[in-house]
């Protein structure tokens, strides 16, 4: 397997490997084989086992020709020596050649021009299943002589002993860009899967002029863009389901020289606390042809209980994104009009909108303020401040700098407006304040979409150094100024200061080579 040839995989026990099967027959195998349950709604509904989240710590990069030189090396990007990643990729290959293997293949890019083509080799059919959702599915003609650019190759029930390999644990994901591999071993979670290749699109396409970004998209009936950054849990898939606006994708896309892409073909939505009234689009989505991961289910009604947190906080829902009405097929729209960035601001302080320079814009895109929430990560268990540059470090191969600098150009080129918005909490901070309301936080986006915020008086904020509105229709004009939501105010400036020396102490890892105007545009002490 030296050379990343694969043919064994695929060719050995040759009725053993299931090949491109349709939505319908993967679900139909993996109710058979016991993987999964049908809910009400017609989806799969599935446990993903020990791991119901990222497993960040047992994450690495393989240090070979191709990253040394290229790759940001630390806590993030763990380097793992070639040897290691043979060794654990011969034992999966041994492994899997003797199991059933179902194979997904297909692409990552709706732009023909820079489209990845790829391939998932997975012993659990529920996993090609999700491939199948997630990603760009092919036409038939496509899959003649179909070659893979990368392969992930997803050995979920094999166990290896970490001590003989010098890792963590039984949890092993790893990229080699060199082979152009992603090998993934003992971890149940969808989500590996997709930011595993989200992250191979990170490495390889700012080489192209191609910014990667970990956004949402939509588009207006005039055909202005938008773009919604943010972590998981801050509202992407939320705000960018729109019923007044057409959905490009709600997690991953590129942004060329002639516009933006969706990298997917589907949908990974936080489902906890889903509902009808709030998140119609995303509540419909989920039927045939959807997954539903660690989710709680009646036994006798079938009927999912979406408030029930009992497996984890990080209950998920994959359905493919034509099951958003009035979705953007292919996925791609022009340059985006807005940008915003999103932050679940577990302190409370920050306003639901304000204003961004590009210079407050770049400061804010490489600090990625959010608040990690409950069972998005192994061993998160409550909301926790937490800086995540680009928003989207975890996903991030190269230099942050990197990314700021494509950021940067385009916004100056196609003059967009930027916008910080507050997705978290309000009248206090977690655990005494209450999470914002979505209704509140789609009248302020529509307004900043519709232009309603281009003529309004604007208050600069003197401690986050940001352009607060002083009013927006159909917003009560307190609600803009959170120190006035808070009963005690002194409390809030003290809150106020602590997580604006958190940005500051943060943001001193960019100071030897930010320039001087994005230093200035960080918040004041």
């Amino acid at each position: 397997m030296k050379n990343g040839d694969f043919s064994e995989l695929l060719s050995i026990n040759p009725d053993m490997v299931h090949r491109n099967l349709s939505s319908d027959l993967l679900m139909e195998i993996s109710l058979n084989r016991g993987e999964g349950k049908l809910a009400a709604n017609g989806a799969l509904v599935t446990r993903t086992g020990e791991r119901t989240g990222r497993s960040p710590k047992d994450r690495y990069v393989v240090e070979d020709s191709w990253s040394r030189g290229r790759v940001c090396w630390g806590d993030i990007n763990q380097p793992i020596s070639e040897e290691v990643f043979d060794g654990l990729l011969d034992e999966a290959v041994d492994y899997l050649k003797n199991k059933d293997r179902y194979v997904f293949e297909g692409f990552v890019g709706a732009d023909s021009k820079y489209r990845m083509p790829i391939r998932i080799i997975a012993e659990k059919v529920w996993h090609a299943l999700f491939a199948t959702t997630l990603f760009v599915r092919p036409k038939q003609c496509e899959l003649d002589n179909f070659t893979s650019d990368f392969t992930v190759i997803d050995a979920l029930d094999l166990r290896i002993d970490p001590s003989r390999y010098g890792i963590r644990t039984g949890t092993f994901v790893a990229i080699s860009f060199e082979r152009k591999i992603v090998l993934i071993i003992a971890s149940g979670y969808g989500g590996e899967i997709k930011k595993s290749i989200f992250s191979v699109m990170n490495g390889l396409l700012p080489e192209k002029n191609v910014f990667p970004m970990h956004c949402s998209a939509n588009i207006g009936a005039a055909g202005d863009s938008a773009l919604f950054f943010g972590l998981s849990g801050t509202g992407k898939t939320t705000l960018s389901a729109d019923p007044k606006r057409r959905l490009i994708g709600d997690d991953e896309h590129g942004w060329s020289d002639a516009g933006i892409f969706n990298f997917e073909g589907g949908c990974y939505a936080k489902a906890i606390a889903l509902s009808e009234d709030a998140e119609p689009q995303i509540f419909n989505a989920i039927r045939k042809g959807s997954i539903l991961e660690n989710v709680v289910m009646d036994d006798k009604s079938c009927e999912i209980d979406y408030c029930d947190a009992s497996i984890t906080e990080n209950t998920r829902a994959t359905y493919p994104v034509e099951h958003i009405p009035n979705c953007v097929i292919p996925g791609m729209g022009d340059h985006p009009r807005n940008i915003f960035f999103l932050a679940c601001d577990a302190f409370g302080v920050l306003p639901p909108i304000a204003k961004l320079t590009p210079e407050m814009a770049t400061y804010h895109f490489l600090s990625g303020y959010t608040a990690k929430l409950a069972g998005t990560e192994v061993g998160v268990d409550e909301p926790e401040a937490t800086f995540s540059t680009c928003f989207g470090a975890p996903f991030m191969p190269l230099n942050p700098t990197v990314y700021a600098k494509l950021l940067g150009e385009r916004i100056a080129k196609h003059r967009v407006n930027c916008w910080l918005v507050n997705s978290g909490w309000s009248k206090g901070p977690y655990g005494e304040g209450r999470r914002m309301k979505i209704r509140i936080t789609r009248a302020l986006l529509d307004a900043a979409l519709n232009g309603q915020l281009d003529d309004v008086e604007y208050v600069h904020d003197s401690i986050f150094n940001i352009l607060v509105p002083k009013s927006c229709s159909n917003v009560p004009s307190e609600i803009l100024f959170p120190r006035n939501t808070w009963r005690d105010q002194e409390a809030y400036d003290r809150k106020a200061r602590d997580l604006a020396l958190l940005f500051r102490d943060n943001f001193k890892q960019f100071e030897e080579y930010a320039e001087g105007d994005v230093i200035a545009a960080g918040p004041y002490i």
